[in-house]
């Protein structure tokens, strides 16, 4: 039996030297590229081969490819993370394209993810609003309560663990026209505020977390759900909502300076 033919392709990929370049589009061809393989595999052929040509290599993150932590963020024509649905790019694979096909491959596109250089991003404003709030201080004057001890419904429990699974890729702000980071944001909100342990922090968390993620120049949300849509874990626009009524709750409640 004969082996399946690979895909000969055209690459259009943004290369960008810094920030302050103005960068552009590089055409490069590969070819005889298995359906098997993973966009990332792919684009370790493409490096390979303009290595082998004496050129510099595309820059792109990657760290587990297995679809864990979401560093592996590109924007591939003209979808976040490519074709497919609830998959970060290190999942997608080649049997997604056709023989022949023009693939355009980009950065994340938005104020608050400066491009270090060609497909790579800096994301470190997400780090900067969970530094904000997101987490629970911890007691450690040995009169602490065992969390296994604390009952929780399991309806909270669900929406807590799938609010948590958000990796913080940037496809929402990615996918968003304004840019918004409201539903990073907002999972990161409500994987506390659906549990008892996050209760003590509440009003202060959403408080300082919004704020900098507005000081770090995220847009507006316009509801128009493209985040949702895009997202590899699936995180709901349900959240969203919930950390309006926190917000609103915390700033209502605010004792007067």
């Amino acid at each position: 039996m004969s082996a399946q033919k690979g895909l000969n392709l055209t690459l259009k990929v943004w290369r960008q030297k810094n920030d302050k370049d103005n960068g552009q589009m590089e055409t490069y061809q590969v070819s005889d590229i298995s359906t098997d393989s993973s966009f990332l595999e792919m684009m370790d052929i493409l490096n390979e081969q303009l290595i082998g040509e004496g050129k510099d290599p595309v820059a792109f993150d990657h760290d587990c490819r297995e679809g864990i932590c979401g560093s592996c963020s590109m924007y591939i024509n003209g979808e976040a993370h490519g074709p497919g649905r609830e998959i970060t790019t290190c999942q997608l694979h080649m049997r997604e394209f056709q023989d022949g096909q023009t693939i355009y491959i980009e950065p994340w596109r938005a104020k608050a993810f400066p491009v270090i250089k060609d497909l790579v991003v800096d994301r470190s404003a997400f780090d900067r609003v969970m530094a904000a709030g997101g987490f629970v201080s911890v007691n450690t004057s040995g009169n602490t309560q065992d969390a296994n001890a604390i009952p929780i419904p399991k309806a909270d429990a669900d929406k807590a663990f799938d609010a948590a699974t958000c990796i913080g890729c940037g496809a929402c702000v990615a996918s968003c026209k304004n840019a918004s980071a409201m539903l990073f944001v907002s999972a990161k909100v409500s994987q506390f505020a659906l549990l008892p342990q996050g209760q003590v922090e509440a009003a202060e968390r959403v408080q300082n977390m919004v704020k900098v993620m507005d000081e770090e120049g995220f847009g507006n949300c316009s509801n128009t759900g493209a985040c949702e849509v895009e997202c590899p874990k699936g995180i709901s626009l349900e959240n969203i909502a919930r950390m309006n009524r926190e917000y609103l709750s915390a700033s209502v409640t605010a004792p007067e300076s």
